[in-house]
């Protein structure tokens, strides 16, 4: 039996859908989590399921809507379970409406009445299912309630007689139009229905005598009838509500009290920063500066182990090489900062799943209205701080074409695991006092460019982009530790697997060049290698934001466009074949080679890491998502021009400067407050969209 999961966003779909079938899909409490569809067998039969994007009609305007209507209409699925959260029935009950009008059987699960039932209201389940011709089952999906009881009825499911929800003039409509159909034809009320609506991509039935129907219809209404068929849903849902939503007592949730908190006028945004400094300073401070020097030491002493061991057995001095200063230094450079990711994907992760990460969207819409997107833009952000390539995908949730693009391109912009490693490595050196407070300033600053681009995009390039953002905030819910570890593990295990095979293969390649001349010479001095003749040819390029032409730093800056985290690798295989290194050191203390490191040039650099075009994997999910390479050249020099020109404004503005760790970080900081003060200021005729402020009168 094939089964489609269908729901709006923030339901518990996928919640569902892993409880059914035993798998661990992406679980995050905002919208657009689930873009393409995911298909599993539920546990104990042979049913297909398949988890549809969070939709809110059957009227197609975005991706995820088009997505799952052509799931109904063309995958010809035996059962529709539709999600209902009980928490918001009059938004939910709307695509219910539609289903009903379809010829495929629904049954409804109705999830979260648990949480219902706390607020001090009762949903009489029985009763719904019989005023909507439907089989009604109440769950809970984070909870596992309920799912056996779905089970048994898609097993035992019957011939449905639907309810119709229209008065007597749009029902004798719906049936005469009917009867002008092709006797063949599926689904034949929901297109009688649509046609009435006026909608185009039905126009192929939409013959004289529909038009006629339409036109004695419409007589007996004083407005269109796609807002008339529109308001008798609402009639029917707040007649649902009424009659079968019982309320027991008045209590303010939870969820109202936190948010007088998290979307509090004044403390909102403070306590934004506040968690993403604490994520920082956790995860590269706090944990950074112990992991990172513990696993250096281990992979110094593997390092010697291996190198004696293969001494022993009389390996090539070129083999030994390979496997000790070009293997092990360029993976285990990488690999030593795993902890510091495994609490950064921990913070995020609880952040998404509580439903926080929805009210930042809120916050941020605001600004983000003015600069060209919505607030749907920072779900690609926030998703893109694991990894660019996810997020970049993510910006597919995004309606308006103009805004979408920008998100896509603004995306790589934010810190990602793969940039971690060149954040820590360079923090924790030049600033090892106030490494997570160098880290999360640049996460900030991030933001800010971001801000900035987006403006300039909108000015010269997308100048009629304008959209709203409105949607439902879902339940604050207590984080899924199952889930928490699951979504932890896979992004652990996505940047392990990279560190063996992208970083593993860069890392032989660089040594090779490393290690040869031109002339094919194996041993020769470092500085005739092919790899620093190459970057010598190039150094210039970095030189104002480095203030020195360093081939070192040069190829390796080259390399993140492999894999970002082939910077540090790359580095620590150079700075171990280096003949002035010193004894005992190794990337992390950046001696040797990359001796020349300041403080600016330091943070120049990272900034230039951070604002380059992105990885090859990245550059590929935007050339898919911007439509075509002209669009991707433009995009990557955009992004490596401001990199460039950020980079070369810090050093040279630092490197003139006393206490540039104060100084960029206050400068930074007075950008944030100055553009969001500007930004979320109320005008005399304008609503701020702040909740609970004395203006909107909450």
């Amino acid at each position: 039996m094939k089964i489609g999961l269908i729901g709006n966003q923030n339901s518990g779909k996928t919640t569902l859908f892993n409880s059914l079938t035993g798998m661990n899909a992406k679980i995050g409490n905002w919208p657009g989590v689930t873009i393409e569809r995911k298909v599993g067998t539920i546990k104990g039969t042979k049913h297909e399921i398949t988890d549809l994007p969070g939709i809110y009609s059957l009227s197609p305007y975005s991706i995820e809507e088009e997505i799952s209507r052509n799931f109904v209409f063309e995958d010809k699925p035996d059962v529709i379970i539709n999600l209902v959260d009980a928490t918001a029935i009059e938004r939910s009950l709307y695509l219910t409406t539609q289903l009903l009008e379809t010829d495929v059987k629904v049954i409804v699960a109705l999830n979260m009445a648990d949480i219902l039932e706390e607020k001090g209201y009762t949903v009489d389940a029985k009763k719904l299912e019989q005023n909507l011709g439907v089989k009604v089952v109440k769950i809970s999906a984070l909870k596992g309630t309920g799912i056996d009881e779905l089970i048994r009825a898609i097993d035992n499911i019957k011939d449905q007689t639907k309810a119709k929800i229209y008065d007597s003039n749009i029902e004798s409509a719906v049936e005469q139009i009917e009867k002008t159909l092709p006797s063949k034809l599926e689904h034949k009320r929901f297109v009688a229905i649509k046609l009435l609506e006026e909608d185009k991509r039905f126009n192929e039935y939409l013959t004289g005598t529909v038009k006629d129907i339409a036109k004695d219809l419409v007589k007996n209404y004083d407005t269109d009838l796609e807002e008339i068929i529109a308001t008798k849903r609402y009639e029917y849902i707040e007649n649902i509500e009424k009659e079968f939503v019982t309320k027991r007592k008045t209590n303010q949730s939870m969820t109202d009290k936190l948010d007088k908190i998290f979307l509090n006028k004044w403390l909102a945004f403070p306590i934004f920063i506040a968690l993403m400094f604490l994520i920082y300073y956790l995860s590269v401070g706090v944990i950074g500066s112990f992991t990172v020097d513990f696993i250096g030491e281990h992979v110094d002493i593997f390092k010697e182990w291996t190198a004696e061991h293969l001494e022993a057995l009389g390996t090539a001095e070129w083999l030994n090489s390979l496997i000790v200063d070009g293997v092990i230094a360029g993976v285990g450079a990488v690999l030593g900062f795993i902890p510091q990711l495994i609490i950064l994907f921990i913070c995020i992760s609880l952040l998404e799943t509580t439903g926080y990460m929805s009210r930042v969207s809120l916050l941020l819409d605001k600004i983000f209205r003015k600069i060209g997107l919505n607030g749907k833009s920072i779900i690609p952000f926030i998703v893109g701080s694991g990894c660019s390539v996810p997020g970049i995908m993510g910006s597919r949730i995004i309606e308006n074409e103009d805004e979408r693009k920008i998100t896509t391109i603004l995306t790589p912009f934010i810190p990602c695991s793969a940039k971690l490693p060149i954040i820590a490595l360079f923090a924790g050196y030049f600033f090892p006092d106030n490494s997570g407070v160098i880290s999360a300033s640049l996460y900030f600053f991030a933001i800010v460019v971001i801000i900035l681009s987006a403006m300039i995009m909108k000015r010269f390039v997308f100048k009629h982009t304008s959209s709203t953002f409105i949607f439902e905030l879902p339940e604050y819910k207590v984080p899924s530790v199952k889930y928490v570890a699951k979504d932890v593990f896979d992004k652990v295990m996505a940047f392990i697997k990279r560190a063996g095979t992208i970083i593993l293969l860069c890392s032989i390649v660089i040594w090779f060049l490393l290690s040869f001349s031109f002339k094919m010479e194996y041993g020769v001095d470092i500085e005739d290698s092919m790899l620093a003749t190459i970057g010598n040819k190039i150094s210039w390029v970095f030189y104002p934001m480095l203030g020195t032409r360093s081939w070192g730093a040069t190829v390796s800056a080259i390399q993140g466009l492999v894999a970002k985290e082939q910077v540090v690798s790359s580095m620590a295989v150079i700075n171990g074949l280096a003949e002035d290194v010193e004894e005992g050191s190794e990337i992390f203390s950046l001696n040797g080679i990359f001796g020349f490191f300041t403080a600016a040039s330091a943070y120049a650099f990272m900034v230039f890491n951070l604002f380059s075009a992105p990885c090859f994997g990245a550059i590929g999910a935007m050339k898919r998502e911007l439509g075509s390479t002209k669009n991707l050249l433009k995009a990557v020099l955009f992004q490596t021009g401001m990199a460039w020109v950020l980079a070369t404004i810090v050093y040279q503005v630092g490197s003139r400067v006393s206490g540039i760790n104060l100084i960029l970080i206050g400068i930074i900081l007075l950008a944030i407050i100055l553009i969001i003060r500007s930004m979320i200021k109320h005008k005399d005729d304008e609503c701020g969209g702040c909740p609970y402020c004395k203006t909107c009168g909450k």
